[in-house]
């Protein structure tokens, strides 16, 4: 793996990290939209463990490349659902959150493990 793709990895693994802790930790800003979206409050932990075992995911791809493979697919379905609840919930403004945490995991697919 090249030093850009090793690069971009950490650090898309560090920002979806800091969306896992957000919601874990119930962020006022992250826990707002999810009840205006319908999200049900007995989901929200298991969906900051889901990020947070994506996030490992992609760190421990660096040494072990099918994992991060794999987390990277379950971060990219992850986020696309997050941009169909928010699109159901017809918050059009909203929409490109999602979009800023799966873009760097695409990147990091495209960079460390499909390239």
């Amino acid at each position: 793996m090249s030093t850009a793709a090793t690069v971009v990895t950490v650090l898309a693994a560090l920002w979806v990290g800091f969306s896992a802790f957000s919601l874990l930790r119930r962020a006022e800003w992250v826990v707002k939209p999810l009840m205006d979206y319908g999200v049900p409050r007995s989901w929200w932990t298991w969906l900051g463990a889901a990020k947070a075992a994506g996030s490992a995911g992609l760190l421990v791809g660096l040494f072990v490349p099918v994992i991060g493979v794999l987390a990277g697919i379950g971060l990219v379905l992850y986020f696309a659902g997050a941009v169909v609840t928010v699109l159901r919930a017809r918050s059009y403004s909203t929409v490109v959150y999602p979009l800023l945490y799966m873009g760097p995991v695409i990147a990091a697919l495209v960079l460390g493990y499909i390239a």
